[in-house]
C-alpha cells in the first residue's frame, strides 16, 4: 500500500513536532530554578578563612549539574573540597544521577564517584567497584542533591516544622537526614541585610549541630550555615555574591 508524500510529510511534521513538544516540556519541567552561582565567605570564630560556592547549571540533555566547592586555609591547615551531583528535576522531586567527591590538601587525599539507577534500584560505587541493591521509592537523594530537593520542598511549603530526606552516604549506607524549623531571622550578610528562615539539624551521636539559613526573597537560597561539634564552633559560611543567569544580583 502507498501513501501520497503529502500525508507522508505530515505524518513526519507532527511526529517531529510532537518529538520538540515533548522535549521542550521536559526541559519546562527541569528549570524550576534559573541558573545560578552563589559565593560565600568561610569563617571560623568570625575570621575570615577560606571560601565557598553553590552552583546550577542546565546540560544540553536536560538535566541538572549541581555543585559545591569549598577551600579553606587556616594556619597549617590547607584544603579544597568538591561536590557534583548530576540529577533531573521532574514534578519538583529530585532524582540523583551521579555523584563525585573529591578532598585535597592537609590530610589524605578522598575521592568517591556514585553512579544511580532509580528505574532498576542499582547504586554503583565506581571507586570500589560495588554494587548496591537500593530502594529509590522513598525520594533517596545522594549528599548534595538532598540540599537542592530541600529548597524546592521550602519554595513549594515553607510552613513545614520538619523536613526529612534519605541520603545514600559514600559507604553505601542510607540515614535520614532531619531538619526542623528553628524560627525567623533577619541576617547582615557580606551580600547584604536579608530575612530568612532558619532550620536546625542535630546529629546527637557525632554531638553535632548545624544551622542553615534560608532567604524567602531569594526563592529560599541558602544564604548561612553554621556548624558546632561538642559545643564547639566548627565553620560558618555567608553569603558574599550572588548572580543569576549569569547578572549579578545586588541587595
Amino acid at each position: 500500500m502507498k501513501f501520497p508524500l503529502s500525508l507522508l510529510l505530515t505524518i513526519l511534521s507532527l511526529t517531529c513536532f510532537s518529538s520538540l513538544a515533548a522535549t521542550d516540556k521536559q526541559i519546562e519541567n527541569q528549570q524550576v530554578l534559573p541558573e545560578f552561582s552563589a559565593k560565600y565567605t568561610v569563617l571560623h570564630k568570625s575570621d575570615p578563612i577560606g571560601s565557598a560556592t553553590r552552583e546550577l547549571s542546565y546540560q544540553a540533555n536536560g538535566s541538572v549539574n549541581y555543585h559545591y566547592k569549598t577551600h579553606i586555609e587556616w594556619l597549617i591547615f590547607s584544603q579544597t573540597r568538591s561536590e557534583t551531583s548530576i540529577l533531573t528535576i521532574d514534578n519538583n522531586k529530585v532524582s540523583p544521577q551521579h555523584y563525585i567527591y573529591t578532598r585535597e590538601g592537609t590530610g589524605s587525599d578522598k575521592r568517591y564517584e556514585w553512579r544511580y539507577d532509580a528505574a532498576k534500584g542499582k547504586a554503583k560505587d565506581i571507586e570500589r567497584k560495588r554494587e548496591h541493591q537500593v530502594d529509590f521509592s522513598n525520594n533517596l537523594q545522594d549528599k548534595l542533591s538532598y540540599h537542592l530537593q530541600h529548597r524546592l520542598n521550602l519554595i513549594i511549603n515553607a510552613q513545614q516544622t520538619r523536613y526529612i530526606y534519605p541520603v545514600i552516604n559514600t559507604s553505601g549506607s542510607i540515614k535520614d537526614y532531619i531538619y526542623q524549623y528553628d524560627g525567623e531571622e533577619e541576617l547582615i550578610l557580606p551580600y547584604g541585610l536579608i530575612k530568612t528562615i532558619r532550620l536546625k539539624r542535630e546529629v546527637k551521636e557525632k554531638d553535632r549541630i548545624t544551622f542553615a539559613w534560608f532567604a524567602p526573597e531569594l526563592d529560599y537560597l541558602l544564604v548561612k550555615l553554621y556548624q558546632t561539634k561538642a559545643g564547639a564552633e566548627q565553620f560558618e559560611a555567608q553569603l558574599s555574591s550572588l548572580e543569576i543567569e549569569g547578572k549579578i544580583v545586588k541587595k
